[in-house]
């Protein structure tokens, strides 16, 4: 797998604990049943895991070390909860490496545009100790990212990637710009959430989780939009989520899902290779405006990200 053209990536935000995994997913998956996934996910070359220090309430990160990392790709995150302090990412990412028992990351975010200067800077000490291998920044808006990569160019550092929130009804980054300029300049945009934690699915098939619940009201909104989803899938002989993730890589989205078993991976694998035709996209971009739902938000976590302090 050419980590500067990935088809996909792994997401292991529900991996870990029985609760959470119950009460987001609707389900628990056993570490033995993601040990599978890993192995599926190496023959579907579909090898870069995405972490953070959070995900699965703290044990994901140490799950994937305890599985062996060699011959994956792993991209973590810094997330600025405070103001910037000395050595505050490096403290971080030494934990992480630890974690992944390895001495290197291969894509390091930053999660939130707090201090990006500051952050940034301290990055790049990290990157060219080897410690890092690649840069990449999350939930940044275009100017933040146009600022983060003239950072980075002025330290001689290529700007891998932006991690941000899309999905079929979640496309404001494509509408103000910020997907065409990282194609322009050759950066990689990588769509979070690409299923909405779950509820871009098959209607039809009932099962329960706290998302659901919570949603239920915007879930019944949508049902245009799964009919036309259902159709599609129909057309290209796939399942439903499957059309969510094609739409992405048909857009030139790299589609994250939290694939926990070796079948997800597969589906993963297999949409990333679907090109969906311009009436398709547009159907489902028609009908996904029409419903005009919003679950996750592209902003969703603009409320942690800290005002800059000024200058002394």
């Amino acid at each position: 797998m050419d980590i500067m053209k990935p088809a996909g990536v792994i997401g292991t935000n529900a991996w870990g604990g029985k609760l959470y995994g119950k009460a987001m997913r609707g389900s628990y998956v056993e570490d033995e049943v993601i040990r599978n996934a890993m192995k599926t996910a190496k023959e579907q070359d579909i090898c870069i895991y995405d972490l953070a220090r959070d995900y699965g309430l703290g044990k994901a990160e140490k799950m994937i070390g305890e599985f062996g990392t060699k011959d994956i790709f792993l991209s973590a995150k810094y997330t600025p909860f405070t103001h910037y302090k000395p050595g505050c990412v490096r403290k971080s990412l030494m934990k992480d490496l630890r974690d992944f028992r390895r001495d290197y990351v291969d894509i390091y975010w930053l999660h939130l545009p707090t201090d990006i200067d500051e952050h940034l800077r301290e990055i790049a000490v990290l990157y060219r100790e080897g410690k890092i291998r690649h840069v990449g920044v999350s939930n940044f808006t275009l100017e933040e990212c146009i600022r983060s990569k003239k950072i980075l160019d002025r330290a001689g550092i290529p700007l891998y990637g932006v991690q941000n929130h899309y999905s079929i009804i979640c496309r404001e980054w494509e509408k103000n710009g910020l997907l065409q300029w990282c194609k322009e300049n050759d950066i990689l945009f990588w769509g979070w959430a690409v299923l909405e934690e779950g509820l871009l699915v098959d209607p039809r098939i009932k099962k329960k989780s706290l998302v659901k619940r919570i949603f239920s009201r915007k879930i019944r909104k949508m049902k245009p939009l799964y009919r036309i989803m259902i159709k599609v899938a129909e057309r290209h002989d796939i399942k439903v989520p499957q059309v969510a993730m094609a739409f992405c890589s048909t857009k030139g989205v790299v589609p994250m899902c939290g694939c926990r078993k070796p079948e997800q991976v597969e589906e993963l694998a297999q949409a990333a290779k679907i090109r969906l035709t311009k009436g398709e996209v547009r159907r489902l971009e028609e009908a996904a405006d029409k419903v005009n739902v919003k679950i996750m938000g592209a902003d969703l976590f603009r409320p942690f990200v800290l005002k800059e302090r000024r200058s002394k």
